[in-house]
């Protein structure tokens, strides 16, 4: 909920006169001054930025083209121009902060033929959008996204991976490649958030928020020597089921636009978030800021938090009577080791159904029988469910789990963000919300804000998570690293930590049926803390969680969602150190790449007062046995600066609260 307090001023210039000025330039700064936004009009409209003395874009044109023959930002003509700048507090739900303290400045300019563009410049970044206000229908053949730059600038940019003919059917979940613009391949596109770093230590990066009912927007290699160009996916014309159990829809024929839609609307936000230190990103509210607010009135029922995961640790439960598997008592020893270790749910991730389908379950599974043994312990049952299955048969899908009590669903294989994807996310978020059913979007693009727009979303994938240790041998803490300062921009992560069994370097192996993580123990505890996720999963089994019981406390413990978020230090690809607080307990995780390093920690953040600390750090021999580490109590306060090691692939972690 938005708690709009316009407590600025409100500058009308140029209103009524515009037109006798030839190629007017209007500039607005950050509330601080630091960052300047400049926007020209002349046979185009162009848009600049500067940080300071760095130039972040250079003059970048954007346009938007219809199918009746309109470009909108050729040869524009200026009717009207506003100036204003707005304090807001934003009551945020279910994320890395209860309050948000926004302040910016905001141009708005309105142009003949029925459209305009919104530009607004915090001290945190820029943000552009197009809006219309035509009376009939709009078709966007194409937009013209921009983003130029004064030299060969290194970036972090995620080939979208491609395993159909398809370009626009992939998965959001590549590493990043680390390597200059001008190296960027051609005609082959990224997906946001891309960043830039520029000499002296600023970088920027580039995303998108409130995408609705439009293409989200790729990346790729610009015209210009030095630059990136949006790109969007066509419409879907036609579509055949097909890939993992045929839970996919692929389309094989695009439409020659890219969205037909309302001609009155807003268009989705381009977004530059800038930054002077590494660590200003691993706390930008951008994203949610500029997403539509909430359109569920009642969020009571909204109650994310960790859950009991089966599919990453293959069911592979021990020591119990019973065949272990996709079973009903398999389930309720998921549920028995929740409800004693105080997490708030479980999840049947699949093969709880039969394949390709959504309203049957398997012989093996009592789905009721589930749901009522979990009730009477008290811990909440999530679906998972493949989305064709699902966008086939959704009215009925819902109503019934939702009858049933189902407390949420993990929908997964979307894939894809064009017009059509785009329109479920939201249908299925709206319809959810008013079964009182969450939703983690699993095997989806980037989060753009739905999740304020709709808060029972409560998780989004997009990322190259803990599942991928079980058959490929990426760089996981190099990925850990670089993924809050980049990926984590753009809203939460469903990237399931959790691990038990720990290697270093030298001793990891992928194995799909008894995975294992790279870095130690205390790196994955950190995740907890440093990964933003409302609806966080528990990866590994009951069985190996109740063998550590010092670990599984601590994971218990770290909430899912804060009153505040606090960035510590960080630099991308090598370390990153948060500190989120819930009531009067802070937490604080930090973790580093393969590198080993001593690094500070300054807890002036704590208020005033006496505290205790539990503390998780790698144990002495944690660059040779993953899984070694040291918990310890201490006592710390406001003046403390403390010294902390991180073993290769390590991390530390803790738990403050006031000492009594």
């Amino acid at each position: 909920m938005n708690k709009l307090q316009h407590l600025s001023f409100l500058f009308l210039f140029f209103a009524g006169t515009i037109l006798a000025q030839e190629n007017p330039t209007f500039a607005i700064q950050s509330p601080d001054g630091e960052i300047n936004l400049e926007v020209n009009v002349e046979e185009q409209i162009t848009w600049s930025v500067l940080k300071n003395t760095q130039q972040v874009i250079t003059p970048s044109a954007v346009s938007l083209s219809l199918a009746n023959g309109e470009i909108l930002g050729r040869n524009p003509e200026v009717v009207h121009s506003e100036e204003e700048e707005v304090s807001n507090s934003i009551d945020a739900v279910n994320y890395k902060k209860d309050v948000i303290e926004e302040h910016y400045k905001q141009l708005k300019l309105n142009f003949e033929n029925d459209f305009g563009l919104v530009f607004r410049v915090y001290n945190s970044g820029v943000a552009y959008r197009f809006f219309t206000s035509k009376k009939e229908e709009v078709t966007v053949t194409s937009e013209e996204a921009n983003f130029n730059f004064s030299g060969d600038y290194m970036s972090y940019f995620p080939y979208a991976n491609d395993p159909v003919e398809d370009v626009y059917q992939i998965s959001f979940e590549n590493r990043y490649t680390h390597i200059p613009l001008s190296e960027i391949k051609k005609d082959t596109v990224g997906f946001a958030p891309v960043l830039v770093e520029f000499p002296g230590g600023i970088k920027a990066a580039i995303t998108e928020a409130d995408l609705e009912s439009y293409p989200g927007m790729f990346l790729k290699a610009g015209n210009q020597e030095y630059s990136l160009k949006g790109d969007f996916a066509p419409y879907p014309l036609e579509e055949v089921q097909g890939g993992h159990n045929g839970l996919q829809s692929y389309v094989t024929k695009r439409a020659d636009y890219l969205a037909k839609t309302s001609g009155t609307r807003k268009f989705p936000w381009r977004i530059v978030m800038v930054s002077e230190e590494d660590k200003e990103l691993l706390n930008n509210d951008m994203v949610y800021q500029l997403a539509s607010p909430s359109r569920v009135k009642d969020v009571s029922w909204i109650t994310p938090g960790k859950v009991a995961w089966d599919w990453w640790n293959d069911w592979n439960i021990s020591g119990v009577d019973f065949p272990a598997g996709i079973n009903t008592k398999t389930y309720k020893y998921y549920i028995d080791f929740a409800a004693k270790n105080g997490i708030e749910n479980i999840l049947l991730d699949e093969g709880w159904a039969p394949k390709g389908e959504i309203l049957n379950t398997i012989p093996e599974i009592d789905l009721e029988e589930i749901i009522r043994y979990a009730g009477s312990k008290g811990v909440g049952v999530w679906l998972w469910s493949g989305y064709l299955p699902l966008a086939q048969q959704m009215d009925k899908a819902l109503e019934v789990y939702s009858q049933m009590g189902v407390k949420g669903l993990k929908v997964d294989f979307m894939n894809r963000d064009d017009q059509a994807m785009v329109d479920f996310y939201y249908e299925i978020s709206e319809k959810a919300a008013k079964h009182k059913l969450m939703l983690d979007f699993h095997g989806a693009y980037k989060p753009t804000g739905l999740q304020r727009t709709y808060p029972n979303v409560v998780n989004f994938e997009g990322v190259r998570g803990l599942e991928n240790v079980k058959w490929s041998n990426t760089d996981f803490p190099l990925y850990d690293t670089r993924i809050p300062f980049i990926r984590m921009l753009a809203g939460p992560m469903d990237y399931t930590p959790g691990a038990m069994k720990n290697a270093n370097k030298a001793n990891f192996r992928a194995v799909n049926s008894a995975p294992m993580s790279q870095g130690t123990r205390a790196h994955q505890l950190a995740l907890y803390v440093l990964y933003e996720a409302p609806f966080n999963m528990l990866a590994d089994n009951p069985t190996n969680y109740m063998k550590e019981p010092e670990s599984t406390a601590f994971i218990a413990d770290v909430p899912t969602v804060f009153d505040a978020t606090i960035a510590l230090d960080g630099k991308v690809g090598e370390f990153a150190a948060i500190a989120r607080r819930k009531g009067d307990t802070w937490y604080v995780g930090a973790i580093t790449n393969w590198n080993p390093r001593d690094i500070t920690l300054d807890f002036s953040f704590l208020p005033k007062g006496n505290y205790e600390a539990v503390i998780f750090k790698d144990g002495v021999n944690a660059s040779r046995e993953g899984k070694d580490y040291k918990r310890e109590v201490k006592p710390i306060s406001e003046n403390n600066q403390m010294e902390i090691h991180l073993a290769p692939g390590g991390g530390w972690a803790a738990k403050i609260y006031p000492a009594k």
